[in-house]
């Protein structure tokens, strides 16, 4: 009986030692419910991180045999910037992932930087055959030994290809496919076929303009044109371009779309996607004179006005019988994505987006949206027909809704030059504060309540700002939050603003401010999304 109790007190004691020495090994937020480690707090739901390591932007996008693939700058060795990779996910609904093995390594080229893929349907390459077409992917090599020299011409085009739908990858012996031609900033290719003029192309951002190629087999490839010079924003090189022709909403008009990210200089600093829409006869693509008169008008226009949606690009060969022009982006920002406080990963992605152009009065504008996959994991809907504002309001809180996993859409209605506050906060009052300013005449984010912002001076410096083109007393609202992150869709994705932020617990409330004047929120949706 003694040898018992003795044996029960030794378990014991080495239980609560073992216990002390895993937490002392990782990160932990202490609260009054539990300890919350880094991993648990910070990890999304609902968006793609690496298991482990860096990652950045997306790559090689493309769609086959029910699955999304999805390719990223990715460092696996530490969670900082590092020698680039290309990381490998895939997805049948572009809302859960599985990660793959990486899928090209660095080699005495260089680095595996940022580009493209698309399966080659008719094996204009000659990589694969008609039964088993090829998948080809563009790629900037990187010569970091090259760039130590002083050299300029450190950055060149590459390719690779599958023959195992995208899983494994062989380097194209005749690599660089494209030359440097004595440009420091020569990178990020993104290759499309144009169905249109029957033809390969493929747009490189070269310094501060966009460069248009062409080919007829993925291998040879002729410089066409030049655009972007005195156009939109600059000051600082240009990258991660997209290029496709896209169907104008409620029409048979066909316009191409130029996007074109930049860091700094995003509207609301450092990094972000700004974009251009035109036409393109086959080499050149030039802007009509609405638009073109709009930039006169605006420095730029931005597919998301956040700080935290930067170098999106599209999936290729989504079938015609889906039609959609599918976007994905890297959730950060270079002015602090290398010291955000996650340890054994940085950085995700945001939601998947469908963009659609529309015709409004005879101008030109993107907007996004969720993709229509995300629907499907709704697990609860709480709906209020009807909320009448005039005072400080909870909408929803922790004791009906899991608040780490939620997709909230509503109208507001009776609004006036007003600031209407809406509050994500906790007991800990850490709290993100984001909503629309309309005697300012902007939508606006403010994450300097949120506890986690010293790890960058430029994190919560200040208040992310979004321009309200037009006047109105109605808009309709929708916002997905998801632990550590906000993406906020106004006027059915006319405006939307992506910004991170990083708590001492997680958020338990979600309530709008005292109003000047009373409103109305009208068919309110909050549906809790659960992911297994």
């Amino acid at each position: 009986m003694k040898n018992t109790v003795i044996k029960g007190l030794f378990k014991s004691i080495f239980f609560i030692l073992m216990m002390v020495i895993m937490n002392g090994c990782s990160s932990a937020i202490a609260t009054d419910e539990k300890i919350f480690t880094n991993e648990e707090l910070y990890r999304p739901n609902l968006h793609f991180t690496p298991n482990k390591g860096w990652m950045n932007d997306p790559n090689g996008l493309f769609f086959y045999k029910g699955l999304y693939h999805l390719y990223f700058q990715h460092y696996p060795d530490k969670n900082v910037w590092g020698p680039m990779h290309w990381g490998h996910a895939t997805s049948k609904d572009m809302i859960t992932w599985e990660e793959q093995k990486i899928a090209l390594f660095p080699d005495e080229k260089g680095y595996i930087f940022s580009g493209s893929a698309v399966v080659d349907v008719h094996n204009t390459s000659g990589f694969g055959s008609l039964k088993n077409p090829p998948i080809v992917a563009m790629f900037t090599y990187h010569d970091a030994v090259k760039e130590k020299t002083g050299a300029i011409d450190y950055q060149s085009q590459a390719i690779a290809y599958s023959l195992d739908e995208g899983m494994t990858w062989t380097k194209f012996k005749g690599n660089p496919v494209i030359k440097n031609p004595g440009i420091k900033d020569f990178r990020d290719p993104k290759m499309t076929w144009d169905a249109i003029h029957n033809q390969w192309i493929m747009v490189l951002a070269a310094d501060v303009e966009t460069n248009i190629y062409r080919s007829s087999n993925l291998i040879n490839w002729e410089l066409v044109s030049a655009f972007g010079k005195n156009l939109g924003v600059h000051g600082s090189p240009w990258e991660c371009p997209d290029f496709f022709p896209i169907k104008v909403e409620g029409s048979t008009e066909m316009k191409w779309v130029l996007l074109q990210s930049i860091n700094p200089n995003g509207p609301n600093g450092g990094s972000a996607t700004q974009y251009f829409v035109g036409d393109f006869d086959g080499k050149t693509f030039t802007l009509g004179n609405s638009f073109a008169n709009d930039l006169k008008q605006e420095t730029a226009f931005w597919v998301d006005y956040g700080k935290d949606n930067y170098a999106g690009v599209t999936w290729s060969n989504i079938p015609d019988t889906d039609g959609r022009k599918l976007f994905i982006g890297w959730m950060s920002n270079w002015e602090y994505a290398n010291k955000v406080p996650t340890e054994n990963w940085r950085s995700s992605t945001t939601i998947a987006r469908e963009l659609k152009l529309l015709n409004i009065n005879g101008h030109y504008r993107i907007v996004s949206l969720p993709v229509k996959e995300l629907d499907k994991y709704v697990s609860k809907t709480i709906k209020r027909d009807l909320l009448t504002i005039d005072k400080e309001t909870v909408i929803v809180d922790k004791s009906t809704v899991d608040m780490s996993r939620l997709d909230i859409h509503f109208t507001m209605n009776g609004l006036k030059d007003d600031n209407y506050d809406f509050i994500l906060s906790n007991k800990e009052k850490n709290a993100l504060h984001f909503g629309i300013n309309k005697k300012d005449k902007c939508f606006y984010i403010d994450r300097k309540y949120v506890s986690k912002t010293t790890f960058s001076d430029e994190f919560a410096k200040k208040i992310s700002k979004a321009p309200i083109s037009s006047d109105f007393s109605s808009i309709d609202v929708r916002i997905i939050i998801d632990k550590t992150s906000i993406e906020v869709f106004y006027d059915n994705g006319k405006t939307v603003m992506t910004e991170i932020y990083f708590t001492d617990k997680p958020m338990d409330s979600f309530s709008i401010a005292k109003a000047n004047t009373a409103f109305e929120l009208k068919n309110v949706f909050i549906k809790q999304l659960n992911i297994k």
